[in-house]
């Protein structure tokens, strides 16, 4: 008996080959109907597996066009801003109802006396507790006067009716008696019923106009308030806001002074807001505020460059747009924030660019304060040095000083250049003296003329005492005498005083001149990059009352222009940043404050654009 194969083999493989049961086919129910997909004899399935679109006459498939798709980002990007403005409307209505209970609790008042109760300051106590109740008494007195107001607003409009009605009456009776042009008492009662009826038109349609945009407008206003407020949770900030600027009053200054996560300042937030002695108000191109901080906070603590820097991360300014430094104690921190961008604007044209004269009794036009302010240099009786770090404007403060002295008739002008430099070939005309160069035998004729000025300081006092005069006067400088002002700069003066064989003389020179030659209306201008050690002499820094500090490296620099103590005062130009603030400068001599941050004016020397 033959065997039965125990699978398909080569001989009945084939597609008319019968498939032998065996334990290799499954299980299958004969009265079950299966669904499957027909293929053809090569044995391949067409592409389509699901036939469920429509067929051309030949029986394939016809491609279809996908259908426009939304994006979840471009919803997201209809949503958010949405979402983002009905917040910011949201939360300028809460700004504007807590601004009215404020105002109706006198919550700044109320603030103060928190805040001095946290003190223990009695006396101070005592002062805002009067206020809060002379506040308390003023509006009480206003609301019994309110009934009184009111009658007294009724009677005023009944009465403006009144006399416009018999002015009417009284014009229709006179043109009803002359009938000018022919117009008489109906024509003049029909023109009056036509304006009426022709206002009450145009009534009609603007009130409903008017009421129409009040909405839009106050939601906007809610909005421009709310997103000002910076209180908006953080879903709703967008990469744009980076550069929506941030409204800097009380409230953002003490969010930028407590994110600095001091101890004093973050414990005393807790019982007490901060206190603004001078509260936050726009002075010149900025905002100007002096806070008193917490007990055992000094200001200089906050001064640091790193923490100027916080601040002015988070009220979104540059850093050079941020200055600090400690008030008239040294619990007192006084904060300047320029407006955006204000200080890329310079000081200005120089203000005699096109015409105008100087009297130097008077000072020279200078530049303007960081806040706006315009800045004269006064050169009777002073002498002035201006230092920093190279390329920051020394020469071009030097340039513009010696223009305004320029520009007084009476002023003789000497400058010395110890070095290549054609800063101030512009002057040279108008110098009685005028030295420029590198060479020995330039060096010696600065050492000559120097030494020669000297000489003039003894001759000029002899000559006050046959005027009977302590100082030259307006009117001896006038006179032709030889006492007339005497403008004089020596540019790189550590160079010169570096001179291996004239370098003494000068110093000997420069000093006597800026400890006599004030009385005498002499005025020496010292220009250098360093300040210490025997670069400059402390006996004619020390002797300059004129100050002008550009960035430096060392505090020992910074003292040496601004006075012994301006660093651990607060007064620092080390705080500059060298090309970023090129052009800014610590002044001191200039105001009434021990010093302030200025701007020079800017005079181009250039051949081809010679403003001097």
């Amino acid at each position: 008996m033959s065997e039965q194969p125990a699978g398909p083999s080569e001989e009945t493989d084939g597609p008319d080959a019968t498939v032998l049961p065996g334990p290799w086919l499954p299980a299958i129910d004969d009265d079950r109907v299966i669904d499957g997909e027909v293929i053809d004899a090569a044995g391949v399935a067409p592409v389509g597996l699901v036939d469920d679109g429509p067929r051309t006459a030949g029986g394939a498939l016809k491609r279809r066009r996908p259908g426009p798709l939304v994006r979840a980002d471009t919803v997201r990007g209809v949503t958010r801003p949405a979402a983002r403005a009905a917040v910011h409307v949201g939360y300028g209505h809460v700004l504007w109802a807590r601004r009215a209970v404020d105002a109706a609790t006198h919550a700044a008042i109320r603030e103060q006396i928190r805040a001095t109760r946290a003190r223990g300051d009695a006396g101070e106590l005592k002062v805002w507790l009067d206020q809060l109740q002379a506040a308390k008494n003023a509006r009480r007195a206003r609301l019994a006067n309110l009934p009184e107001v009111l009658k007294a607003t009724v009677i005023t409009a009944a009465s403006g009716v009144l006399v416009i009605a018999a002015g009417l009456v009284a014009l229709g009776i006179l043109v009803g008696v002359v009938t000018p042009l022919g117009i008489g008492w109906g024509d003049y009662w029909h023109f009056l019923g036509w304006l009426l009826g022709t206002l009450v038109t145009w009534a009609t349609i603007l009130v409903p106009l008017a009421a129409a945009g009040l909405v839009p407008a106050w939601l906007v206003a809610a909005w421009r308030t709310g997103r000002a407020d910076g209180t908006a949770p953080g879903w709703v900030a967008t990469s744009t806001d980076d550069n929506v600027d941030i409204v800097v009053d009380e409230r953002t200054l003490t969010q930028a002074l407590a994110a600095l996560r001091i101890r004093q300042i973050t414990d005393y937030l807790k019982i007490a807001p901060m206190q603004y002695l001078v509260s936050a108000r726009q002075v010149g191109r900025g905002t100007h505020a002096v806070v008193r901080l917490p007990a055992s906070l000094p200001a200089s603590h906050i001064t640091a460059q790193t923490r100027r820097e916080s601040i002015a991360a988070s009220l979104h300014r540059r850093v050079n747009e941020v200055w600090l430094r400690t008030g008239d104690d040294a619990g007192l921190l006084d904060i300047w924030i320029a407006d955006p961008g204000a200080l890329q604007e310079g000081a200005g044209p120089y203000p005699l660019l096109t015409d105008g004269k100087v009297d130097v009794f008077k000072g020279v036009p200078f530049g303007k304060s960081l806040r706006g302010e315009p800045l004269t240099m006064q050169i009777r009786g002073r002498n002035s040095i201006t230092a920093g770090m190279p390329d920051q404007g020394k020469s071009s403060v030097a340039r513009t000083v010696m223009t305004g002295v320029a520009l007084d008739p009476t002023a003789e002008l000497r400058i010395w250049v110890p070095d290549s430099n054609y800063d101030f070939e512009a002057f040279a005309p108008r110098c009685s003296r005028y030295v420029m160069g590198a060479e020995n035998e330039k060096s010696e004729q600065i050492c000559l003329d120097m030494e020669e000025l000297v000489d003039e300081i003894q001759t000029r006092g002899e000559k006050l005492i046959e005027h009977g005069e302590t100082e030259v006067t307006r009117k001896l400088a006038s006179a032709g005498v030889g006492l007339h002002p005497i403008g004089a700069l020596l540019e790189e003066a550590h160079i010169a005083f570096a001179h291996p064989v004239y370098g003494e003389r000068i110093i000997i020179a420069c000093e006597t001149v800026v400890r006599l030659g004030r009385k005498r209306l002499i005025h020496l201008i010292l220009s250098t990059q360093a300040t210490t050690g025997n670069s400059v002499p402390p006996a004619v820094t020390m002797n300059c009352a004129n100050g002008i500090c550009f960035a430096v490296a060392r505090w020992q620099e910074n003292d040496a222009v601004l006075g012994q103590g301006a660093y651990a005062a607060g007064h620092r130009a080390t705080d500059l940043i060298p090309g970023v603030d090129k052009g800014n400068a610590v002044v001191r001599g200039l105001t009434q404050d021990r010093s302030v941050v200025a701007q020079a004016y800017f005079l181009s020397a250039s051949r081809g654009n010679d403003q001097v």
